[in-house]
């Protein structure tokens, strides 16, 4: 490719709107070009990376069994009723009405109609088992797109479903889909962990994500050093000390001016926080919700949603605590009716607590539960934190940020059951299709692998998912000998399947040229200029040298065959 032809061009400046290093210089770079919030074009640089990466994912599905298929991202919204699904993804889902006044959604995901078609073509056990996959326009009505392509409203995603008889082969299936995952993060030079996480809107049990470590990701990791549990923090479980229990004290009211928050109380009663309750207010499903948990923990509002199973929670605004009679900052479970009451374990980890009143500048020390209150769920709705300990080993937890490269669940019936997708087994019994769903987000892999490998100057592309392998830069091409040299040598590597962006500008000064091979940042660079040719030599450079040195130009093509073959540096 020459890059006098090429549709995108370079930024010299930071765009404004850029959040993030992979937001800002594929930008820069000319990779992708903004349309609306959450939605852009890929450019001809970009698109060749997600070809690269699609190719190595589709390898290594297929190696794992995999049949690729293609889906419609336009379905009828009764396939989601039917699921419950249309109320659990919320707002998130595209919904309209055709010409014909019938409900129609654009896909997030896929896994209504891939069942309808296992089960139109499944019919007994000797039918299974199955990994059907795509790889294919995903659309979800994000609240905030952020990030460039690391969240967005439509994008490209491989998902992947299996369906299977029993759980063994369920199992067999999962763990032949998550060493195809290592396989393909591996393959595009990215290093992933592998943490516990939550299902949330797609349903399921067993499900683990694959996080690219990262300080500007959206994600946080809990991690045991010792024991190498890794969770998301939404799913991570921990162990912190529990209060030393005491003789039950009577409940007692006691003044607390001013007080709102746990750190003052905790302050001005010379208590540790472990020794409060904190109350927090929710809406859930447009009802109140009041939550209890020990003063030293914060509740884990992914975990809350699943113990209640909640389609739609969030914090209560004030005039809805007010509406609900409650005292912000003085408020408990004593004495509390008509309102839904769940708290955390953690209020059975310790006695004589302090806790609101339930009215302005007043406390109740000595609060036990269940004497004194109530609640209508326990569960462990705590987020572990790092600094707590691990439930596995006992060594501290420790915390990273990352972002999700990849998904995979264990489904179990749920979408078999609600669509009647039945085999028959060996003595002619018909049962539900055991299913598991494992995807990729191909744009976002691509802005991960652009977040973890840069520096000051620009991308560092890992060479298998480099646009090109090779920045040819021609210098003083207006030279009659260094313009035939150039070509000549840019030829020669097409000639030899090597993928090169060859740099023929002519009105370009060289320090663009150079600051436009390091913005790109393919994996190898060639100078061809008449200082190099009128020794016979041509500049040679990997993106992550800091020294260019010289090649004789007669093993220009063997040098760079070489180079490629060990990783393009």
């Amino acid at each position: 490719m020459r890059f006098s032809r090429m549709v995108s061009k370079t930024l010299r400046d930071d765009p404004p709107e850029a959040e993030t290093a992979s937001h800002r210089l594929m930008l820069r770079a000319g990779l992708i070009h903004q349309v609306a919030a959450g939605v852009y074009s890929y450019l001809p640089l970009a698109l060749r990376s997600l070809r690269k990466i699609e190719n190595i994912i589709r390898e290594e599905i297929d190696a794992a069994g995999g049949q690729e298929m293609m889906m419609p991202a336009l379905q009828p919204q009764e396939l989601w009723e039917q699921t419950g699904r249309k109320e659990a993804f919320g707002d998130n889902l595209f919904s309209f009405e055709d010409r014909r006044g019938r409900p129609m959604v654009l896909a997030p995901t896929h896994e209504e109609v891939v069942t309808n078609v296992v089960k139109a073509n499944v019919q007994s056990y000797r039918d299974l088992p199955l990994i059907l996959y795509q790889i294919q326009t995903k659309f979800r009505d994000e609240p905030r797109p952020r990030a460039g392509l690391v969240r967005v409203r439509e994008f490209d995603m491989k998902d992947a479903y299996s369906f299977n008889a029993d759980d063994e082969s369920l199992d067999e299936s999962y763990q032949a889909m998550a060493q195809a995952y290592r396989n393909i993060f591996r393959r595009c030079g990215l290093p992933v962990l592998m943490a516990e996480a939550d299902s949330g809107a797609i349903g399921g049990k067993d499900s683990h994500e694959f996080l690219l470590a990262t300080e500007t990701g959206e994600d946080t990791v809990i991690t045991c050093s010792s024991c190498d549990y890794t969770a998301n923090a939404e799913k991570a479980e921990s162990s912190y000390p529990e209060v030393t229990l005491e003789p039950e004290e009577s409940l007692e009211e006691i003044d607390t001016p001013g007080l709102k928050t746990i750190a003052g109380l905790a302050e001005f009663l010379n208590i540790p926080e472990s020794k409060t309750l904190k109350a927090v207010f929710y809406m859930s499903d447009g009802e109140p919700l009041f939550v209890t948990i020990r003063g030293d923990l914060d509740v884990n509002e992914v975990k809350l949603k699943n113990a209640i199973q909640s389609h739609d929670l969030r914090l209560a605004e004030d005039h809805e605590v007010r509406a609900a009679g409650l005292v912000a900052g003085s408020a408990s479970a004593v004495g509390l009716n008509g309102i839904k009451r769940v708290a955390d374990v953690s209020i059975t980890k310790g006695n004589n607590f302090v806790v609101g009143a339930n009215k302005d500048d007043t406390h109740f020390k000595g609060a036990n539960y269940p004497r004194d209150f109530e609640a209508d769920i326990i569960a462990d709705i705590a987020l572990a934190q790092p600094g707590q300990l691990c439930v596995r080993c006992g060594h501290e937890l420790e915390s990273t940020r990352g972002v999700e490269v990849g998904h995979i669940f264990k489904l179990g019936t749920f979408f078999s059951e609600s669509l009647g997708a039945m085999y028959l087994d060996s003595e002619g019994q018909q049962h539900p299709i055991i299913m598991g769903c494992y995807g990729i987000g191909v744009g976002r892999l691509l802005a991960a692998a652009v977040e973890q490998n840069n520096d000051e100057k620009g991308i560092v592309f890992p060479a298998p998912v480099a646009p090109y392998q090779v920045h040819m830069v021609g210098l003083n091409l207006t030279d009659a000998e260094v313009s035939t040299a150039a070509e000549k040598l840019y030829q020669e590597l097409e000639s030899t399947g090597v993928e090169v962006l060859y740099d023929d500008r002519e009105d370009a000064a060289a320090g663009v040229k150079f600051n436009d091979a390091d913005l790109m940042g393919l994996p190898l660079r060639l100078v061809v200029s008449p200082r190099n040719l009128k020794n016979g030599m041509v500049e040679v450079k990997g993106r992550s040298e800091t020294e260019a040195g010289s090649i004789p130009l007669d093993d220009v093509l063997a040098e760079v065959a070489k180079r490629l073959a060990d990783g393009g540096e």
